[in-house]
C-alpha cells in the first residue's frame, strides 16, 4: 500500500515539500501530546540525553535551539506552496482578482483563528496577537503581493524588512522601551502595549515579529518559484544551497560578533537569517533526496500529517489540550497502574498513545479525502 500511495503522490505533488511540511507538523503534533516535556523530566533530567531533548524546547532568550526553527519552517513552507497553489488556481480558471480576494480572505480567517486560539488558552475573550497564525496572516499578504516581481527584488525587499526592524529597535527613543535586545523593554514590547495593552507574560514574544519573519514566507515563495522553473535539478539545488548558506552564515556571524544577537522571541535579523538559512538548506536536502534521488517510499506517514496542517494544528491546540489528552490519559494511566508503572512511564506511554491516535485521525481524513482548506 505504501509504494502505491507514494507513487500516486509523486505524480501530482512536490514530494520534498510534502515531507518538509509533514515532518514539521509531526513534530508540532508531538509537542501537543506533551512528549517533549516528558522527555526532559526524571529519569532523563541530568543524564547525557537531556541536552538533546532540550533542543525540542525554545531557548529562553539569546541562542538558537532546534525548536526555535519550527515556526520559521512553518511560515517558509507556506511560502514555498504559494506559487504552486497560484498556478493551480489559474489553471482551474480563477482570475488574478479572484485569487487576490481569496488571499485577503484567508488572511482574515488566519487572524481570527490566531486570536481565537488565545481565547481558548485563556478560557475567556482576549485580544492577543502572538500566535503563529496571526503572524502568518500578515506574512502571506506581504509575500503574495511580492510574487509578481523577480526573485532578486523579493529578496531585496525581505532584507529591507530586516534592516527596518534593526533601525526601529535600535533607534526607538521612548524611555523603558529603548533597549533593543532586553526582554519587555524593546520596540516590539511598546507595539504590544499600543495594540493590546499588555505584554506576553514574561515570555518576551512580540507581535511585530510579523514584519521580519515575513522574510521567511518571501524566501519560501522564491524557493517555490525556483523549484517550479525549468532549470535543471542540479541548478536548483546549487542556487538554493548557496542562498541558504549565505543566510545561515550571515545570521550566525551577526550573533558571534555581537552585532545583533540571535533572539527568536523578538525575531532579530540574525535569527531570521540563520533560521531562514536552515529552512532553505533543509528544503534543498529534501528536494535532492526525494525528488532527485527518488528515496520516497518511507515518507508517507509524514505526508499524511502534513496534508491537513491547519486542521491538525488547531486540533491539538484546542480539542487536544482541552479534552483529548486527558481523555486518553484516563485509560493509559488506569491500565499502567495495574502494573505499578512509574509516573515517567505512564506519561511517556500516554504521550505516545495520543500521538498514535492523532496520526490515525490524519490517516482517516486522508483516506476519506477530507482536506480542510481556508
Amino acid at each position: 500500500m505504501g509504494n502505491k500511495t507514494t507513487a500516486s503522490f509523486q505524480s501530482e505533488r512536490l514530494l520534498s515539500l510534502d515531507l518538509f511540511r509533514g515532518l514539521t507538523m509531526f513534530l508540532l503534533v508531538a509537542e501537543g501530546t506533551e512528549l517533549w516535556s516528558v522527555l526532559v523530566h526524571e529519569p532523563i533530567a541530568g543524564t547525557f540525553l537531556e541536552p538533546f531533548f532540550q533542543q525540542f524546547h525554545h531557548h529562553q532568550w539569546n541562542g538558537l535551539r532546534f525548536w526555535d526553527l519550527i515556526q520559521p519552517f512553518f511560515m517558509f513552507i507556506v511560502g514555498v506552496a504559494m506559487p504552486f497553489s497560484y498556478d493551480k488556481r489559474i489553471t482551474q480558471g480563477a482570475s488574478k482578482n479572484q485569487i487576490t480576494k481569496h488571499i485577503v480572505q484567508r488572511s482574515v480567517v488566519l487572524l481570527a483563528l490566531g486570536v481565537g486560539l488565545h481565547c481558548v488558552y485563556s478560557r475567556k475573550l482576549v485580544w492577543e496577537l502572538w500566535n503563529v497564525l496571526s503572524q502568518l496572516s500578515v506574512t502571506i499578504l506581504i509575500a503574495y503581493f511580492l510574487m509578481r516581481y523577480k526573485w532578486t527584488t523579493q529578496i531585496a525587499v525581505s532584507i529591507g524588512l530586516l534592516v527596518l526592524t534593526e533601525v526601529l529597535y535600535r533607534t526607538f527613543p521612548l524611555e523603558g522601551y529603548n533597549q533593543p535586545f532586553v526582554k519587555d523593554h524593546n520596540f516590539g514590547s511598546w507595539v504590544d502595549m499600543l495594540l493590546m495593552g499588555k505584554l506576553n507574560n514574561g515570555g518576551g514574544w512580540v507581535t511585530i515579529n510579523c514584519i521580519p519573519t515575513a522574510a521567511h514566507t518571501i524566501w519560501g515563495v522564491v524557493a517555490g518559484q525556483l523549484l517550479k522553473s525549468k532549470k535543471t535539478g542540479n541548478d536548483k539545488i546549487k542556487l538554493l544551497a548557496i542562498i541558504g548558506g549565505v543566510f545561515l552564515v550571515s545570521g550566525y556571524l551577526l550573533d558571534w560578533t555581537s552585532v545583533t544577537p540571535i533572539i527568536k522571541r523578538i525575531s532579530t535579523s540574525s535569527f531570521v537569517l540563520a533560521s531562514g538559512g536552515w529552512a532553505l538548506l533543509l528544503l534543498t536536502f529534501s528536494y535532492w533526496l526525494i525528488d532527485i534521488k527518488k528515496y520516497s517510499n518511507w515518507i508517507f506517514p509524514f505526508v499524511v500529517v502534513g496534508i491537513n496542517p491547519i486542521f491538525i494544528y488547531l486540533f491539538f491546540n484546542t480539542v487536544g489540550h482541552q479534552w483529548f489528552n486527558g481523555f486518553v490519559g484516563i485509560f493509559t494511566h488506569g491500565v499502567l497502574n495495574w502494573f505499578s508503572a512509574s509516573e515517567f512511564v505512564m506519561e511517556l506511554f500516554t504521550s505516545l498513545a495520543i500521538l498514535a491516535l492523532e496520526w490515525g485521525l490524519c490517516y482517516y481524513l486522508y483516506k476519506k479525502k477530507i482536506f480542510f482548506r481556508i
